[in-house]
């Protein structure tokens, strides 16, 4: 029995293991503000917890990419997500902020696979042309998964303690694990894919992702190279405005806006809904960009990173507005113009590297943009007591703004050639 479209199955589950990875990072930043009173935390001390999750997520980011590069995308994303859903669950048992913040440290060592397992799959699954749609599709569980956290945590508040959302969703995180090993495999060896299908994917990859004998650089050689410094300076830029929002957009709504918990509930997640769809929006624009305005698919990539950067203006206005409700708004412009422009650099990486160094690439850049935004959470933590969040959320503005630049100057398109059989194939599977 074949399954036709199988392809977008495969990304589904790769979407639904991201929202589950998501969901067990953003549980913290809902459950904060109970949290911290329960446990004596103050928000200086929250920010060490938060810190001390986005270090080891950085560090661990191009060490994932590595060992999913060797081992493989489907043994290498289970365990890693065996390992975070552990990590999670452990959180209920924490004491302290000593003791939290260890418990997600290695939580962020283990979720540091999950983009990079996300990129791999989508550039082993589908071609050239549809990828910056299908790393939307799968990227949406980011969101998703920040979208979620405010009802779970919530509702566990309501019918028990906040520790049981940390063991929910740890539960789930095994249960994906399980599933993953079960349903995943290369299309070269998925017995459920038809031979038309196969080809269509195959044939319309870059030779760097189709070539088994696809050279691998080291780290210091992609460190030393222009490409990755094209993809790691705007995640180094672009990365704290999406930390920010995870970690501080709950208590910005309870502390600065003045909502109470039900109110938090109702709000928290909709910048998240708004992320949401620029996961997908921003993935269908490049194949727009790249019919309407006759532009290449590279340079399609990088027209829709603008149109994010130019979108996080809205964010830098929730200052200038009195309503709580007008600034849940133009945090939703920002969840928005943030996975827009992250999507959009996700499949520039894609197609600057080859199937042997994707991963390694991906988990490299993220570790850049993760050490940027830890930098900038410890100084958020500061700050914000001192300015306030309005002048923070300017700053991010200009971040992304810089880093679209970058983007424009820096990035080149590597291996251009797709298999001709691409224009048979696509027919065929129309």
């Amino acid at each position: 029995m074949k399954i036709k479209g199988i392809r977008w199955w495969m990304v589904s589950l790769v979407a639904a293991g991201l929202i589950i990875n998501y969901l067990a990072r953003n549980t913290l930043s809902v459950a904060a503000p109970t949290l911290m009173k329960d446990l004596n935390i103050t928000t200086a001390q929250y920010s060490h917890v938060v810190v001390a999750w986005q270090l080891c997520y950085a560090f661990m980011q191009p060490v994932a990419g590595y060992v999913l590069d060797t081992v493989g995308t489907k043994i290498g994303f289970a365990a890693f997500a065996l390992a975070w859903s552990l990590a999670c669950a452990a959180a209920a048992w924490s004491t302290g902020w000593r003791s939290l913040a260890f418990f997600r440290g290695v939580l962020g060592i283990a979720e540091a696979a999950g983009i990079p397992a996300g990129v791999k799959a989508t550039s082993e699954w589908f071609p050239a042309k549809e990828r910056s749609v299908a790393i939307g599709w799968f990227n949406i569980g980011s969101s998703v998964g920040a979208l979620l956290a405010p009802p779970l945590v919530v509702w566990a508040l309501l019918h028990g303690q906040w520790q049981w959302a940390f063991l929910i969703v740890g539960v789930a995180g095994i249960v994906w694990s399980a599933l993953w090993m079960l349903l995943y495999k290369h299309p070269q060896k998925q017995k459920l894919l038809s031979d038309t299908e196969r080809d269509y994917i195959l044939s319309g990859q870059e030779a760097k992702h189709s070539d088994a004998g696809a050279v691998k650089r080291s780290w210091a050689s992609m460190l030393g190279s222009r490409d990755f410094w094209a993809i790691g300076i705007p995640r180094i830029l672009s990365e704290p405005a999406w930390q920010t929002f995870n970690a501080w957009i709950p208590l910005y709504m309870m502390t600065e806006r003045h909502m109470n918990l039900k109110e938090v509930a109702l709000y928290a997640w909709m910048p998240f809904l708004a992320a949401d769809i620029g996961c997908v929006l921003g993935g269908y624009l490049s194949p727009l960009f790249h019919k309407y305005a006759k532009v290449s698919l590279f340079t399609s990539r990088k027209m829709v990173f603008v149109v994010g950067a130019l979108c996080m203006i809205g964010p830098a206005c929730v200052g200038l507005v009195a309503s709580p409700y007008a600034a849940v708004a133009l945090l939703c412009v920002g969840g928005f113009a943030h996975q827009t422009l992250s999507g959009a650099l996700y499949a520039i990486t894609s197609d600057m590297f080859g199937k042997n160094e994707v991963a390694t690439a991906t988990g490299m850049g993220g570790m850049a943009g993760y050490l940027g935004a830890a930098a900038f959470t410890a100084l958020f933590g500061v700050l914000v007591t001192q300015i306030g969040y309005s002048p923070l959320f300017v700053v991010l503005a200009v971040f992304d703004i810089i880093a679209a630049a970058v983007v424009c100057l820096l990035a080149r398109s590597g291996d251009k050639t797709i298999d001709p059989r691409w224009v048979a194939a696509t027919v065929a599977a129309k």
